[in-house]
């Protein structure tokens, strides 16, 4: 898809070195934009800016975003696709992986916008937060990453209120996705028929989209999947 409104845009993304996260780098970089990529691992990581930061680390994040922001002169959006997941029953999840779902997800979402807000209203650029299907309809033995991404939700709606004429908000909902996502899970929560997975470079072609408004149209939420997903709704 064709975005000439980006050319040039500066655009970080958390857990931009894979899944996601690399394939709106890849459409930023083809829509001639700059994309900056904020990973645990950012190593092979060619011909992009790249800062090596846990975002579940407020402190390193806060250091991060504000060291890239200062490098490239400006910040145009920021796309925050980082994500983990911990699949059981709440009773067999222990806490300390529990709340790291949670500090990834949601925790790491709002330290990453916190730190670059102050860019954001410089360039009145764009915030695209990466909620889930799974923050709008709960399924068993996924507590953790529903109330991360149940809480991505109500923090995006909140923050478009708070920040409505300054900054763009826009929510993305996308469904299962065909990444490494699933790979560490046990058999029995990974997709049964991963050809119902989405390609995760319609996803980012639908970030690229709400990046590409024009000034007085904001789109605010989006849910993107396969035709047959039946986690949505």
């Amino acid at each position: 898809m064709n975005f000439p409104q980006l050319k040039d845009a500066v655009v970080l993304v958390t857990g931009g070195a894979s899944g996601l996260g690399a394939a709106v780098v890849s459409a930023v970089r083809s829509a001639g934009g700059r994309p900056i990529v904020l990973d645990r691992n950012i190593e092979g990581l060619d011909h992009t800016d790249a800062y090596q930061v846990d975002v579940a680390d407020t402190s390193a994040v806060t250091a991060a975003v504000g060291q890239a922001a200062a490098d490239a002169g400006r910040l145009d959006a920021v796309v925050t696709a980082a994500g983990i997941d911990r699949c059981g029953r709440l009773e067999e999840v222990a806490a300390s992986e529990w709340e790291k779902v949670v500090q990834v997800n949601l925790l790491g979402t709002v330290a990453v916008v916190r730190a670059a807000i102050p860019a954001l209203k410089e360039s009145r650029g764009h915030v695209v937060t990466i909620a889930s299907s799974l923050g709008l309809k709960a399924l068993p033995e996924a507590t953790a990453y529903c109330a991360s991404k149940f809480g991505v939700m109500g923090f995006s709606r909140a923050l478009a209120a708070e920040n409505r004429g300054v900054i763009g908000v826009t929510t993305i909902v996308p469904a299962g996705m065909k990444t490494h996502f699933f790979d560490d899970r046990e058999d029995k929560y990974k997709p049964q028929d991963d050809s119902k997975l989405i390609d995760p470079a319609r996803v980012a072609d639908a970030v690229l989209f709400a990046l590409a408004q024009p000034e007085g149209c904001a789109v605010r939420e989006l849910v993107i999947c396969h035709e047959e997903e039946d986690s949505w709704p």
